[in-house]
């Protein structure tokens, strides 16, 4: 039972380094929503697994929507124009408005 308590925010912290590039804390959201489901569910006695995943879909859904650095990262892989980018020189106007 301790192991399983120890392993989940230990898993988490050692993949925060791989999150460092991204253009948005999805990443680090996961992370951190895996690391505190997993300690919600060993303080309370619940299914460790079943929360960490439960914090690691909420954090992750709550960080794909925070821009990292307000700044314009120009087109991702994708071809999608970070929303920074419209209005600005090279760039074309926001078409949402």
């Amino acid at each position: 039972m301790k192991t399983k308590i120890l392993l989940a925010p230990a898993l988490a912290l050692s993949a925060l380094p791989l999150a460092g590039c991204a253009e948005n804390y999805a990443a680090e959201g996961a992370i951190g929503g895996a690391a505190a489901g997993a300690g919600l569910a060993a303080i309370t006695g619940e299914d460790i697994e079943t929360y960490a995943l439960a914090g690691a879909l909420a954090g992750g859904a709550v960080g794909y929507f925070v821009d990292k650095d307000d700044g314009c990262d120009g087109y991702n892989n994708d071809r999608y124009l970070d929303d920074d980018c419209f209005g600005l020189d090279g760039y074309p106007d926001d078409p949402r408005y």
